[in-house]
């Protein structure tokens, strides 16, 4: 951590902390550094080591440095700790408005630096989207919002929004009181189920035999389709093939016959041309003859003065070029005696490609393709009783291999979901759902679809004798963000996200139930980088890093600032938070420091 810590004054207000110094904070035994050692050894894949924003609402300039662990983000309502969120969003490529940009200022920016350990997705995401893969263990992600326009870097490349937001989708999970649309969707809760039952493999082998199934599926369909086909249409699809086929079609002589077509239409002006240029360099007075005539001169001037044959060399190269050019003006007059009749037959090859652009291109390669595609038809009209035979035979021995790959799946889940909805009900219990159901049913589809046999979606019912309803029809946001920390915790192993941001998800709780929740982030913590932006003191002293966010008035400007909080400063703030100061605030902070 490279922040300067304010000294014990902060706890009376007289203190302005600053921006940034960079330093290396000591850590006092059980306030800062007691998670420390599990923490560290915890972390294997990847994290956000450092987060630069300038102009960015009420910040005009901030360099943040993170380590492992639980992160606890606090301050005063208003002070800007929304802004860390908003640079959060705009380095997962959400959308950019220009009210974001700082009063009085161009333009904004942040910029993310993630360490990586394992950079295969990452790279893949980079390859598919024509960018070379990360050389070294970092990617640094950078956006830039103007008056007029935003631009987006990934390792100083360029990269479309559309980019960064798959990339965001592996960097980031981000949580807030009104998102958790990850957490609603019925097809991410599957894919949360297989993850805790390690079905990644299956999963995977299943999707590429459900493609395979569809489109054999739909080639099937397709034949039998061709059964309905008219006399005229087979007709037509011979026309196409044999027209095609007799033009001998190769585009890459296509730019040569144009241009041996637009010589023999153009050859008499050419000739007269060739003519009138090679007159000038050799009728009478004409060049030739002159570049003789200053030969001459020059050769006078070199017997008077032989130091001057190195300024005048150039003449004799350029007398045998000219000369040269003469030649080849002549020869090219001889070429030119093209045959009417080759001429003819130059137009009318021509004009046949042309009107064959115009009936099937607009290009050669375009003309062929249809070829190829009406060939294919027609084979498949003219053969359907084979291919149908064919593609039955097929389609049978894949569905049949689709099957038994989804059985599989189903097992799996089905030996899973109860498990994963006993682990979620504890975890509801120690967030204060003391009476609570959870419940992961699976409901069989009709057809097999590109997940596998079943769908489902998580019941949750948060008061007993209460029905349990779909995780998308409980409106309570203090509720949704509990749920979404339950679930989070009982799949924390199989979460491959590194950053996971909670915004404020501990809004309408307190007591016991506020401690509980600090205590899931920082179990949660021990096995990915959590940023958590509170409220409330019992998640903040759970934080391995506390860091409290500040507004002050600076020559007329508001502006946010940054600064990290350790011993007596860290619990000045805790009494902050508990609401009052004196001996017992300060004995309850440090209580809370120690449990």
């Amino acid at each position: 951590m490279g922040f300067l810590c304010p000294p014990p004054a902060f706890a009376h207000g007289g203190w302005k902390p600053p921006l940034l110094e960079h330093r290396q904070i000591s850590r006092k035994p059980g306030i800062d550094s007691a998670a420390q050692p599990c923490i560290i050894r915890a972390f294997t894949t990847r994290m956000l080591t450092l987060l630069k924003i300038r102009n960015l609402a009420l910040v005009d300039e901030l360099v943040w440095e993170l380590g492992p662990g639980l992160i606890g983000v606090t301050g005063e309502t208003g002070a800007g700790k929304s802004v860390i969120v908003g640079a959060l969003k705009l380095v997962l490529g959400e959308r950019a408005e220009k009210s974001l940009i700082r009063s009085g200022e161009d333009a904004c920016s942040v910029e993310a630096v993630f360490e990586l350990k394992d950079p295969a997705d990452i790279n893949a995401i980079l390859e598919d989207g024509g960018l070379s893969p990360c050389d070294e263990t970092q990617l640094i992600v950078r956006r830039i919002i103007g008056q007029s326009n935003t631009r987006q870097f990934v390792n100083d490349s360029p990269v479309t929004l559309a980019l960064l937001k798959r990339l965001g989708e592996h960097l980031v999970d981000l949580h807030g009181p009104h998102e958790h649309q990850s957490l609603l969707s019925a097809e991410r809760q599957l894919s949360m189920l297989d993850a805790y039952a390690g079905a990644e493999a299956t999963l995977a082998s299943y999707r590429d035999l459900h493609r395979s199934w569809r489109g054999k599926t739909a080639e099937l369909e397709e034949v039998r389709h061709a059964e309905n086909a008219s006399e005229q249409e087979l007709e037509l699809l011979r026309y196409q093939v044999q027209e095609i086929d007799a033009a001998s079609l190769k585009p890459e002589d296509e730019q040569d016959l144009e241009d041996r077509w637009r010589r023999a239409a153009n050859a008499s002006r050419l000739v007269e041309a060739a003519a009138a240029a090679a007159a000038v360099l050799t009728s009478e007075d004409g060049i030739l003859e002159r570049l003789g005539e200053l030969q001459r001169h020059i050769r006078e001037l070199e017997k008077l003065d032989p130091s001057i044959r190195e300024r005048t060399a150039s003449l004799e190269s350029a007398s045998l070029e000219l000369a040269d050019l003469e030649t080849t003006l002549a020869d090219y007059a001889d070429e030119l005696d093209i045959d009417p009749a080759a001429a003819a037959s130059l137009e009318e090859r021509v004009n046949l490609i042309e009107s064959l652009k115009r009936k099937y291109g607009p290009s050669l390669t375009d003309v062929l393709a249809r070829r190829e595609s009406a060939a294919a038809r027609l084979d498949t009209i003219e053969n359907r009783g084979e291919k149908i035979t064919a593609l039955e035979t097929a389609l049978a021995t894949c569905r049949a291999a689709l099957d038994a790959a989804g059985k599989a799946l189903s097992t799996s889940r089905r030996k899973a979901a109860p498990k994963l909805a006993k682990e979620i009900s504890s975890q509801l219990k120690d967030l204060g759902f003391i009476q609570s159901s959870f419940e992961a049913p699976l409901h069989t589809l009709a057809e097999p679809g590109p997940q596998g046999f079943e769908a489902i979606e998580f019941q949750f019912g948060p008061n007993p004798g209460e029905p349990l309803l779909p995780l998308r029809q409980i409106a309570s946001s203090g509720e949704i963000s509990r749920v979404m920390l339950a679930v989070k915790s009982a799949l924390a192993e199989q979460d491959a996200t590194p950053l996971m941001v909670f915004d404020e998800i501990d809004a309408n709780v307190g007591g016991e139930v506020a401690r509980a929740v600090g205590r899931k982030m920082a179990a949660l913590g021990t096995r990915h980088q959590v940023v958590a932006i509170t409220h409330f003191p019992q998640v903040a002293a759970s934080a391995t890093h506390h860091f409290v966010v500040s507004k002050e008035v600076a020559n007329g400007r508001t502006r946010s600032r940054l600064f990290r909080v350790h011993g007596e400063t860290r619990i000045a703030e805790l009494v902050r938070m508990l609401g009052g100061g004196g001996q017992q605030a300060r004995a309850m902070a440090a209580s809370l420091l120690d449990q």
